[in-house]
């Protein structure tokens, strides 16, 4: 007997602060949501420790903690959260044909997408050992637990000359860490870089290891890589910012990406570019790329599809 194929109205790929808020309002909705919640459920908040600049929590918050809130939320509303990963999808009819590796074959009348991005790492041991104790991927997000503290930013590309510049504000010092001898950032931000007293360029290395105890990190080994020379170098903070990569293979030649390949929207809305597939949070933004940001996307994708659905 062949399987019954299910239909829904609205199917949420992904979860994290654009999913589950984009399932809040279209469970609301009455569109009866389906969300496949991906590999990580929740997304890169649940490798984040804590949270302080959310709305709504004034002592802060731990990052699986707050997911599994926004999940509940989601769910007493209606929406029905799988635990499970997308393989496929065909966007070239509505409605919208999805595998999922639970052997599932679902159809979606609309589509939202919310896989978010995944940070690059360096891919040594000790970055995974410390991580949410002093490693992090985001200097907006983390920076203020490191106020008045020496710290160490991985990178020479805008983004880590934009975090170190921002780390400076907050930390004592900042040191850069670059395995080339010239940044790759732009002029005006390595003029900034530059022109920061607290910045110390620390050229021609890379981490070899992430140094600390129970209390979380304490150093970074740092290799030359001309001279081969070891430096230990005292930090509390190691901060990696080598780029992001959004999580849309399975979009690629389905969906129009940008050169980055994020999902391309429309200005000031989700749509993307096929009717009724819409995309929110970090999947479709590499300029924000803050919890807050991706809830208010995931609400207006779940909007947008709740009128595609009525007119």
């Amino acid at each position: 007997m062949s399987e019954t194929i299910e239909t829904v109205r609205c199917l949420i790929i992904g979860s994290g602060p654009a999913g589950y808020t984009a399932a809040i309002y279209a469970a609301r909705a009455d569109l009866k949501p389906v969300m496949y919640q991906g590999m990580q459920p929740g997304g890169q908040l649940t490798i984040t420790t804590e949270v302080d600049n959310f709305p709504g929590y004034p002592k802060g918050v731990t990052g699986p903690v707050m997911m599994e809130e926004f999940k509940q939320q989601a769910e007493r509303f209606g929406t029905q959260v799988r635990y499970g990963v997308v393989t496929s999808v065909d966007l070239s009819s509505r409605p919208f044909t999805v595998t999922a590796d639970d052997g599932k074959t679902v159809k979606a009348e609309t589509l939202i997408i919310a896989t978010g991005a995944s940070a690059k790492w360096l891919g040594i041991e000790s970055e995974k050992k410390f991580m949410g104790m002093g490693v992090s991927g985001c200097a907006t997000c983390d920076g203020f637990f490191y106020r008045g503290k020496e710290v160490a930013i991985v990178g020479g590309g805008d983004t880590a000359a934009e975090e170190a510049t921002y780390l400076a504000k907050l930390c004592k010092k900042v040191f850069m860490i670059h395995r080339r001898g010239e940044l790759r950032a732009s002029k005006a931000m390595q003029h900034k870089v530059f022109n920061t007293p607290n910045i110390e360029m620390i050229w021609d290395s890379i981490p070899e290891e992430v140094l600390g105890d129970d209390s979380g990190v304490t150093g970074v080994r740092v290799r030359n890589v001309k001279s081969a020379e070891i430096r230990d170098i005292t930090v509390h903070g190691f901060f990696v910012a080598i780029g992001h990569k959004p999580n849309t293979e399975i979009f690629e030649g389905k969906l129009e990406l940008d050169g980055m390949s994020y999902i391309k929207t429309v200005p000031g809305s989700t749509k993307t570019s096929i009717d009724g597939v819409f995309a929110a949070g970090d999947v479709q933004d590499h300029y924000y790329r803050q919890a807050v940001t991706a809830a208010g996307t995931g609400c207006m994708a779940a909007i947008e599809a709740e009128r595609f659905l009525t007119t």
